[in-house]
């Protein structure tokens, strides 16, 4: 029924909507599919991972499980609640598993992505037919939103001849929307939000502004970046729609937004704080670092420039680093600067979708400026993910409104031609070079596949698992691809043995604000621990059941511990050529 319906709307636009959608979304598509899936056809070398899928999508799966398996606990730092984080989507992928007995993993990158990548065209065309009636804008707009990039490429190309660099200037482009999916399910549930909001206040439906609110509230548990900027974009809109119109319905949206993000909102410590004032950080680590844009002396200059109190230098070096930050960034999306000067001319007469969209593009550029988050700074550059986004909409305005007005046939090809060359390198690049090569980056082996697979049909516990050693780790870079336990800290254990794992994916651990340090440095000692007294406390209060040690290629590079395994009160009981299990008594 929703397909009919899709198809039938879209045929009331045009057919280049349905084009651009499905092309889109197979671009989207491809960044996931192939990860979770064998490295061959009878998989006897394991299942790979491509892009940053081998940490991040292990992290949400390991998530997913616990709430599988109805435990709140962090599945990677054992009897410890879940805190600073939203949880919504990997609640979602639970409960579509629950529901369907569909494996965590084959939902998560083969499955929900096309549902993904579907449901926002969806939802845009949605709303884009409600706001605009021309369909080369909707078209457009829908191009943005799916292929939007920077211009990145272009210096990745000049420098070596290869199309590359999409978060050069830090952020990531519309290819890799799926790679996040709490950002994508974000994105779905904004343009859903607003589509409600636009047909509710042209028909007057308060059952449509009261489901809008809730979807605007829910999104706090799904992205919580993405929650501040649309209840920001809500409050900016109920103030403009009361001095201009002179109602409050808005309002009302946004107070109901508002107390079901309150009711619903992560749990944190008391003592923690989530974002730090630290002005032009993305601003110098772009300009200094080399995996960045890295123009170093550039870079050095602006921050001596600050530090020595020369106002004039740094003011006017600032500036340029900021303009290299924007026009990087959204590339060809900064199109939509002639939509803005326009609009600017005539405040007035903005509708309400155009009030909550500048909202968020600009608050979306502003909070990385000045803030970074506490443990991974890098975190808040999510917020001009969006700003991204919305701009991208605002740019098929301008492109589409422009070949809508144009005549000449060469003028119009010619257009085309620019936007696309200049936009679509990103997409390719990415995909060329990050997720559609044939050797992937990171995979688990056949082996410790088997392993978990055991570790995972018995009953719960705590498993205690090897720090990750990153000198063995870095060397392992140079022949791909390198095994999880030496790829990064990720959640693999938990996420595939089903169980909650003593200490694992410190990445995480630090955006979320653990003191998961401390925890490391107990685990080092215990390996090193030459009393059998003194170890087997150490396993006994900490309530820790199994003990899972990869086995390397020789018996020199073995995980293990400095006691033997009686002396440790540890039995085996699994064992194969790449892993062993033991259990406590």
């Amino acid at each position: 029924m929703m397909l009919k319906k899709f198809l039938k709307n879209l045929s009331k636009d045009s057919w280049g909507a349905l084009f651009i959608i499905a092309i889109g979304s197979l671009s989207f598509i491809l960044t996931m599919v192939k990860s979770g899936l064998c490295l061959d056809l009878y998989c006897q070398n394991g299942k790979a991972f491509w892009g940053p899928n081998g940490h991040d999508g292990i992290w949400h799966i390991a998530l997913s499980e616990a709430f599988s398996r109805s435990s709140w606990e962090m599945p990677v730092f054992s009897g410890s609640s879940i805190q600073n984080y939203h949880i919504g989507f990997d609640l979602l992928l639970s409960i579509v598993h629950k529901l369907t007995n569909i494996p965590t993993l084959t939902l998560y990158f083969q499955i929900l992505p096309v549902v993904f990548a579907v449901l926002l065209g969806y939802f845009a065309n949605k709303l884009l037919l409600k706001v605009t009636k021309s369909k080369e804008e909707r078209f457009w707009a829908l191009f943005f939103l799916y292929f939007g990039g920077s211009f990145g490429w272009i210096v990745t190309f000049l420098r070596g001849g290869a199309f590359g660099g999409e978060s050069m200037f830090w952020a990531q482009q519309a290819v890799s929307t799926l790679v996040n999916p709490p950002f994508a399910l974000s994105l779905v549930m904004m343009f859903l939000g607003f589509w409600l909001l636009e047909k509710a206040l042209a028909v007057n439906d308060k059952r449509l502004l009261t489901f809008a609110a809730v979807v605007f509230g829910l999104l706090i548990q799904v992205k919580a970046y993405a929650s501040v900027l649309a209840l920001f974009a809500l409050f900016v809109a109920a103030l403009w729609d009361a001095v201009k119109m002179r109602r409050l319905v808005i309002f009302k949206v946004f107070l109901t937004s508002l107390i079901v993000s309150i009711l619903i909102l992560p749990s944190s410590p008391k003592d923690s704080s989530i974002f730090i004032f630290k002005p032009f950080w993305f601003l110098e680590t772009m300009m200094q670092l080399s995996d960045r844009f890295g123009w170093q002396k550039f870079g050095e200059a602006m921050v001596n420039y600050k530090s020595g109190g020369n106002i004039l230098k740094a003011t006017l070096s600032y500036s340029l680093a900021f303009v290299i930050f924007v026009v990087g960034n959204f590339g060809t999306r900064i199109f939509a600067l002639f939509y803005t000067s326009l609009k600017l001319k005539n405040l007035t007469n903005l509708k309400i979708f155009e009030v909550s969209f500048f909202t968020i593009i600009i608050l979306g550029v502003a909070i990385p400026m000045f803030f970074v988050q506490e443990g991974t700074p890098w975190n808040t550059i999510q917020f001009l993910y969006y700003s991204q986004v919305f701009l991208g909409i605002f740019s098929g305005f301008v492109i589409g409104g422009f070949l809508r007005k144009v005549r000449v046939v060469l003028a119009k090809s010619l257009t085309i031609f620019i936007v696309v060359a200049l936009t679509a390198p990103t997409t390719i690049g990415t995909l060329m070079y990050v997720y559609l090569p044939t050797r992937a980056p990171s995979y688990i082996p056949k082996e410790e596949l088997e392993a978990l697979h055991f570790l995972a049909s018995q009953p719960p516990g705590v498993v205690l698992t090897y720090p990750i050693d990153r000198q063995k780790a870095k060397e392992a870079e140079k022949s791909p691809p390198r095994p999880l336990y030496l790829y990064e800290s990720t959640a693999y254990v938990s996420a595939l043995s089903k169980h909650d794992v003593y200490l694992e994916d410190e990445v995480n651990l630090d955006i979320t604000g653990y003191d998961w340090k401390k925890r490391r440095e107990e685990v080092i000692n215990w390996l090193k621990e030459d009393n059998p007294a003194s170890a087997r406390e150490f396993l006994a209060t900490r309530s820790i059941n199994y003990i899972y040690w990869v086995k390397g290629k020789s018996g020199e590079d073995s995980q293990r511990a400095i006691l033997g395994d009686l002396q440790l009160g540890l039995t085996n009981i699994y064992e194969n050529e790449g892993a062993v299990i033991y259990k406590t008594n």
